[in-house]
């Protein structure tokens, strides 16, 4: 059993190894993507098991090293400052069985947004738009599933609207003081082996041949540094608010999957989960260029 130990480490080694730089081939397969999600544990446990392995210690530490690396550049984006924009937005998974509609309603009040995107809207939830309509009364929605809407409501002016129907995505060309872009508000679906790249593949080139600056809130169901996402900033132009937080627990994981994307990116903070599963989010955000 002794002589058998050392071959179990290794097995066991190369199996979170593959998880770990699995985890960067999201453009190979969409399954890296999800491997994504948890590299920070799989970075740690791979890190710790390979030490314990009877691998050549400059093998075993130059592994090591890569994996505080790569925890390290994650951890990080939580500390890193971001300015605040001229131009805010509200961003909300609403959860289908939301019971705190009012308390929601009171909270996007409160923080005053311009644009507030919205996800899993439905009849339950609907007295939240009916609600805001005073504040917000451009409103535009696009059916996600037969029983859920995303929906998007905008202070502004609109001059435009885009629907992708059962594909998780509504906006409208907003005319904003300081000149026009697309507001968007998408729920991605979940990764692989769930169709969130197919989504992706129909949702990008769209957004791509938009002519306006855009700005997207939503249920991303991804993390920031996965290809899918590094994939959306490139297509459009865009750029995370920050600081990085989770967003919604997952079987007790932290998860940051909710966010908003502008063109000089900007600030971003937690609001209340408020019925539900998944926090808000207030980020204040550049569109357009200060120069």
């Amino acid at each position: 059993m002794v002589r058998a130990m050392p071959w179990m480490v290794s097995i066991v080694a190369l199996g979170l190894g593959a998880g770990f730089f699995g985890s960067f081939a999201g453009a190979l397969h969409p399954a890296g993507d999800s491997l994504a999600v948890f590299r920070i544990p799989i970075a740690v446990v791979f890190a710790i098991w390979v030490i314990w392995s009877n691998w050549p210690a400059w093998l075993r530490w130059s592994v090591a090293v890569l994996c505080i690396a790569a925890m390290v550049q994650i951890v990080a984006q939580k500390y890193v400052s971001h300015p605040s924009g001229p131009v805010s937005v509200y961003q909300k998974n609403l959860l289908f069985q939301n019971d705190q509609v009012a308390a929601l309603a009171a909270d996007i009040r409160a923080a005053d947004p311009d644009i507030v995107t919205l996800q899993e809207l439905t009849s339950r939830s609907a007295p939240l738009v009916r609600d805001l309509r005073a504040e917000y009364p451009y409103q535009a929605s696009c059916a996600l599933v037969e029983w859920a809407r995303v929906a998007i409501l905008s202070r502004w002016p609109v001059e435009g609207e885009l629907c992708l129907e059962n594909q998780g995505l509504v906006g409208v060309q907003v005319a904003s003081p300081e000149g026009t872009f697309w507001a968007v508000s998408l729920h991605a679906f979940w990764p692989w082996p769930h169709g969130q790249a197919r989504q992706l593949e129909r949702i990008l080139p769209v957004l791509a041949e938009l002519e306006d600056p855009v700005v997207i809130g939503g249920d991303f169901n991804m993390v920031p540094w996965s290809h899918a996402l590094r994939s959306l900033s490139a297509s459009t132009g865009t750029h995370r608010a920050g600081p990085l937080f989770p967003t919604l627990r997952k079987l007790g994981a932290p998860l940051p999957i909710d966010h908003v994307y502008a063109p000089g990116g900007g600030e971003a903070r937690l609001r209340p989960l408020l019925g539900s599963d998944h926090s808000g989010v207030l980020a204040r955000v550049f569109v357009f260029d200060p120069t």
